[in-house]
């Protein structure tokens, strides 16, 4: 049996790779996101149908979006993850920390700290 924290991991991964990798937005909404779902993000609506409509339409206006995952942290019902998401291919791309918290085998809340990629930088250490 899995653990509570595997068991959040493959939730969050499943998630993300039916809307980020495969574009699947409401495919993803109606298998892995909770009815109640709560949306941290100030310029994003609470709820299932404000998700589909916010990240479909991003990914529609933005169709060479990546997303890709650098380090994943997972404690019980919280899964962090550590990615480097780009609009275009010629962006510099944002760091961006999504977190998830899974309830009943579905991502129920979810909050973001998202930090631009600069041109340059006060050190030689990347984002990543």
């Amino acid at each position: 049996m899995a653990t509570e924290t595997e068991t959040a991991r493959k939730v969050v991964n499943d998630f993300v790779q039916l809307v980020f990798i495969e574009g699947r937005v409401e495919d993803a909404a109606g298998r892995l996101l909770s009815d109640s779902y709560i949306q941290h993000n100030p310029e994003v609506a609470t709820g299932k149908q404000a998700f589909i409509a916010a990240i479909g339409g991003m990914l529609s206006a933005f169709p060479d979006f990546s997303y890709d995952i650098k380090r994943v942290i997972a404690e019980g019902d919280l899964v962090v993850l550590h990615a480097h998401v780009r609009m275009t291919k010629d962006d510099r791309g944002t760091a961006t920390i999504d977190i998830f918290r899974v309830a009943d085998g579905k991502v129920a809340e979810h909050w973001d700290v998202l930090q631009p990629v600069p041109e340059k930088a006060a050190n030689e250490n990347t984002m990543f």
